[in-house]
């Protein structure tokens, strides 16, 4: 998604964010800088930001390959990027305090959490949700200086959201007889035959505010979880019962592509704009906001993603499950796992590439090893979110770039969606409770 003055809508962003989190993670790195996670608990916030902000600037500097990387159509690169959102945080020390606030929550529960199993990648998970929140700050002024209209950092992820919606709404039409209950959803019919709004809807100008609603209706009964529209947040409030508003910011959108004329599909990493990626690392948060939230700050994201209303599952095992892989896949007739897999609009081999990839053997693969494929993959949906950086290729769906849904893995163990929450559910309980043996619980 483009609009004026903007530089971080786009799917370079996830490239920008991932080069922030593990240059942050450098920056605090006993081996190689004096700075120590202990420095966010001084009260003198502005020396540890300086310090902070000298020493993650060097390493996103040497960052090599993936800085030179594009960073978005514009001609940025992901190190430029990442530069300005750190130096702009120097110039924004309240969201610097809002950091150092969630990581003292988490210090006054865990003590020296960073040094626990699991703790580095919740620190950098601390870092990630903090420049999430300031990248949208920082377009929504841009955006406000470039057309000299108002607009909040929740209008900028309003914008996102309905961009996101576009590009799902687009890939149901594109697969609609695969997904012929949930497009009869959207368009208010049922469907006998391809319709001919899956052929009309050439670009986001032409996707009509109804379908938006409708979308954000029906992901709860073939999602798992409620749309960005039907949660209990106010941060969709104003367009809940706007369908003109909405109507306005899709052709707003959809103009400014049009005319910024510079949308090279060329670019390999513009090659899944169709992806949802980058927005849905934000989506997911939202789920757990009150009612009476406003914007959140980094100590109110949620690191869960995935089916929100359900009871958050503690932090404790994030780490050491997002890096531990299945063994093996579920031993089974390979007609019959190939027509499994395309029953939910995967690849034939899925489960068998998906069994195979990145083989260990901890305490997480032994846990789980008597559950099946689907049940593991859904205890990482619960507990990371649909994406990782720690997920091998082989566990994601090539349409989204994320793992499949849990509709998608319920038809893949042939249960219903229910017993596969059930199963994912019991799995998460025999993990928490092997790592208290295998650790000795948590100081």
């Amino acid at each position: 998604m483009r609009l004026p003055g903007t530089r971080y809508q786009e799917h370079g962003w996830e490239q920008v964010r991932k080069l922030l989190g593990q240059c942050s993670l450098q920056a605090f790195a006993r081996a190689s800088s004096p700075l120590d996670p202990a420095l966010l608990l001084e009260p003198d916030g502005a020396t540890a930001l300086s310090l902070y902000v000298d020493a993650v600037a060097r390493a996103i500097r040497n960052s090599g390959g993936r800085g030179a990387a594009a960073g978005n159509s514009y001609g940025d690169t992901v190190a430029e990027l990442a530069l300005v959102l750190v130096y702009e945080l120097q110039a924004r020390p309240a969201d610097w305090d809002a950091l150092c606030a969630a990581v003292a929550g988490d210090h006054a529960r865990l003590g020296r959490f960073w040094e626990q199993p699991g703790g580095e990648a919740l620190l950098r998970k601390k870092f990630n949700d903090l420049y999430a929140v300031l990248r949208d700050k920082v377009d929504s002024d841009n955006y406000q200086a470039a057309c000299g209209r108002p607009c909040s950092p929740n209008r900028m992820y309003a914008y996102r959201m309905l961009d996101t919606a576009f590009h799902e709404i687009a890939r149901l039409f594109d697969g609609w007889r695969e997904h012929a209950a949930q497009v009869g959803a959207i368009l208010g019919r049922e469907l006998e035959a391809m319709p001919i709004e899956a052929r009309q809807l050439r670009s986001i100008a032409d996707c009509r505010p109804e379908w938006v609603l409708r979308w954000s209706e029906s992901l709860e009964a073939f999602g798992g979880a409620p749309g960005p529209l039907h949660t209990r947040s106010k941060r969709f409030a104003s367009l809940k019962t706007s369908p003109d508003k909405i109507g306005a910011m899709l052709r707003e959108i959809g103009d400014y592509e049009q005319l910024s004329g510079n949308r090279d599909h060329d670019h390999d990493w513009l090659q899944d704009a169709g992806d949802a990626t980058a927005w849905l690392d934000d989506y997911w948060r939202v789920l757990g906001e009150s009612e009476q939230a406003g914007t959140p700050g980094p100590d109110r994201i949620l690191e869960l993603r995935q089916d929100a209303l359900d009871t958050a599952e503690p932090a404790e095992v994030l780490d050491d499950v997002a890096h531990d892989a299945p063994q093996h896949a579920d031993e089974g007739d390979a007609v019959r796992l190939a027509a499994a897999a395309q029953a939910v609009s995967l690849p034939p081999s899925y489960i068998q590439a998906a069994a195979g990839a990145q083989e260990r053997g901890s305490w997480a693969v032994r846990t789980m090893a008597d559950d099946s494929l689907p049940v593991r993959l859904a205890v990482y949906l619960k507990l990371l979110g649909p994406f990782d950086d720690s997920y091998p290729a082989e566990w994601l769906d090539p349409a989204t770039g994320e793992l499949p849904t849990m509709q998608q893995l319920a038809g893949l163990d042939g249960i219903s969606l229910p017993t596969l929450r059930k199963r994912r559910d019991t799995a998460i309980a025999r993990l928490q409770g092997a790592q208290t043996k295998e650790d000795g619980g948590w100081k």
